[in-house]
């Protein structure tokens, strides 16, 4: 799975999906069959949101049980760094632009218990 950490005004960007409108998840997916990590990234973020990122690079890998099937899986996080404005579409219920102090909204266990420390670690959030 690839995921991107975006970073706008020390906010960071996090989707919710349709299966379960109330987990915020860091925005990507699972490649497609034939398809690389950085691919699937590009194709899940145009999908998504509607936008390609100017820049992106792999940041660190987060081992997790996945929020709603609660099986291990393995989540490439990249820094990205975008233009324009994200819109919500496909399989997207919401869309939201948090800071580290926020208690809502529920974010899944592998954002929420291994992303944030990282990006504090840079001084990213606000």
């Amino acid at each position: 799975m690839a995921a991107a950490v975006i970073i706008r005004s020390r906010r960071r960007l996090v989707v919710s999906k349709t299966a379960a409108p109330d987990v915020f998840y860091l925005p990507g997916g699972c490649p497609d069959p034939g398809e690389d990590l950085e691919t699937a990234l590009l194709r899940e973020l145009r999908e998504e949101l509607g936008f390609i990122p100017v820049a992106w690079s792999p940041r660190r890998e987060v081992r997790a049980l996945a929020a709603l099937e609660r099986v291990p899986m393995t989540m490439t996080v990249y820094d990205t760094t975008i233009t324009g404005v994200p819109r919500p579409a496909a399989e997207l219920a919401a869309m939201r632009w948090i800071t580290r102090r926020e208690s809502t909204p529920t974010l899944a266990p592998a954002l929420r218990d291994n992303v944030p420390p990282h990006l504090r670690s840079r001084d990213l959030l606000g």
